[in-house]
């Protein structure tokens, strides 16, 4: 699909061709297609983002929460979202070992245990190892950073599904998938 398909969709067909960007919350997207036409891939990033951005913290803790936990039991048994599923299969977490699998379910339950969430993270170009240390360190953070560090990953990961979505889109700067 190209970012001219899109705008030349209604609202509301709009807003479900962009449901799978943010996990479990079309919300976000039917908010941001009322803001149509975009002109670029950063400006509908950014009117999807501003939608994240200025919702009230329990909607913003209900998107954390529909997030899947990494290298989860769910995830080898093949429940998550078809997006999930490539993003953790490309990090290499459907071939943790037995170590790396302990490891990083101990993590993900002392992360959810002590923020309430799972643990976010856009893993395009990290391995299992980085992704494990980051977990790691990211919780040694207090709730309020680690909140607003996992609202940033989010927004990451969609900028990431965004691109794969309307891949080759023209004048927009790849750079910005890392910048909220």
């Amino acid at each position: 699909m190209t970012l001219a398909e899109l705008n030349a969709l209604e609202p509301w067909r709009c807003a479900a061709a962009l449901a799978g960007v943010f996990e479990h919350s079309p919300w976000i997207a039917a908010l941001a297609c009322d803001r149509q036409p975009f002109r670029t891939i950063d400006e509908l990033h950014g009117a999807l983002v501003e939608v994240m951005d200025s919702a009230p913290a329990d909607a913003q803790l209900a998107l954390l929460r529909a997030h899947p936990k990494l290298a989860s039991k769910a995830a080898m048994r093949g429940e998550l979202s078809a997006e999930s599923t490539i993003e953790q299969e490309s990090a290499g977490l459907t071939r943790c070992t037995a170590a790396e699998f302990a490891r990083l379910c101990a993590l993900n339950h002392a992360y959810q245990a002590k923020f309430g969430f799972p643990f976010i993270i856009a893993v395009k170009g990290l391995s299992r190892t980085e992704i494990i240390e980051r977990c790691a360190e990211r919780l040694e953070r207090d709730a309020a950073t680690e909140f607003a560090a996992a609202l940033a990953e989010v927004a990451r990961i969609a900028r990431f599904r965004l691109e794969a979505l309307l891949e080759g889109e023209p004048g927009d700067s790849p750079a910005r998938a890392t910048v909220r």
